[in-house]
């Protein structure tokens, strides 16, 4: 493929503006066609990112010879029959987290772009941020010890009425999948699969969570707490706290504004600068993307399928304890 990767987004969203912008930052992509149900939403999206193509069906996009790779930024509740689509059409997938609603569709997802041999991957940019690479970076090198204790939160104030995703068990709706996510994929993504979970919510009438706090327990005895909340404003850090010393992630541990300091003994250890960028953070994730299709690769060996099957396996087990059930888990 000698020119560049050329991407189509589904869905004309706040997230997808995002990506859009940042995808200038990618020298290897281009913005090729957006799609949304609503026609006018996709044209006044495609004016304000110079896509050449607009249309006003999904399908539509899925069908153009001019999409290399799709970018599913639809709510969660609608990712499954997003990607499913983008697959039998043979597109590359790069599909907006929470992956799936439960790890039962993740599966038929992941099983549907092995059998059609297209990429697919899940959008967790966190993990290609230089400040998340910079923290496994340090705990590899052994600067904090044997990691024993792992704290993260995440929370904002919904709006009233807030929005029927963050509410409707349908889409998905609940402060775990939507932010609480993040946390949870911090705690997993250091130590691995949990033995295991405690947890309690509190939830809205229609009895998805508002908030939820979290204790995992993983096999080397280390503890993660986590939290997540549509009820206040949090700080939004995270600390890693090891037998040599700790690491704290501020300022938003889950995105590439937040800021990493280690620290021993009450005093601050010189870790070197971290690289940063023009824009939201979403060129990083895009840039692997394109580096995979280029190799002609169906999987990332950094975001991996067992990666997204873990998390949304680990986030099933949390709504099990907690009692949160979505109509799709009947779905077997």
């Amino acid at each position: 493929m000698s020119r560049k990767i050329r991407w189509g987004i589904l869905g004309c969203g706040n997230i997808a503006n995002k990506f859009a912008d940042d995808l200038r930052w990618v020298d290897d992509a281009e913005l090729m066609a957006v799609a949304s149900r609503d026609q006018a939403k996709a044209i006044e999206f495609s004016k304000r990112h110079n896509s050449k193509l607009a249309f006003g069906s999904y399908e539509d996009l899925v069908a153009s010879p001019e999409v290399d790779v799709v970018y599913v930024a639809t709510p969660h509740g609608l990712h499954r029959e997003h990607a499913l689509l983008c697959i039998q059409h043979k597109k590359a997938v790069l599909c907006e987290k929470a992956f799936a609603l439960n790890s039962f569709d993740a599966n038929v997802m992941i099983d549907a772009a092995k059998k059609n041999q297209v990429f697919i991957m899940e959008a967790f940019w966190t993990k290609f941020i230089p400040q998340f690479e910079k923290v496994v970076s340090l705990i590899q090198s052994g600067a904090i010890g044997e990691i024993k204790l792992i704290q993260a939160d995440f929370g904002f104030k919904a709006p009233t009425p807030p929005a029927p995703r963050l509410y409707e068990p349908h889409l998905g709706g609940g402060a775990l999948l939507d932010i609480g996510i993040y946390p949870v994929f911090l705690a997993i993504s250091l130590l691995g699969r949990p033995v295991e979970i405690f947890a309690t919510m509190k939830p809205f009438p229609t009895g998805v969570d508002q908030q939820i706090a979290i204790v995992v327990k993983f096999d080397t005895g280390a503890l993660a707490n986590l939290s997540a909340t549509f009820e206040a404003v949090t700080p939004v850090e995270a600390t890693i706290t090891g037998s040599e010393g700790c690491i704290r992630m501020t300022n938003r541990f889950h995105n590439p504004t937040g800021n990493v300091a280690l620290v021993k003994n009450f005093e601050p250890v010189d870790i070197g600068p971290i690289h940063r960028e023009e824009g939201h953070g979403y060129q990083f994730e895009a840039r692997h993307v394109g580096e995979c299709l280029r190799k002609k690769l169906i999987e990332s060996p950094v975001m991996r399928n067992a990666d997204t099957l873990l998390l949304m396996e680990t986030l099933d087990r949390i709504r099990t304890v907690c009692g949160i059930h979505y109509p799709a888990d009947e779905r077997k």
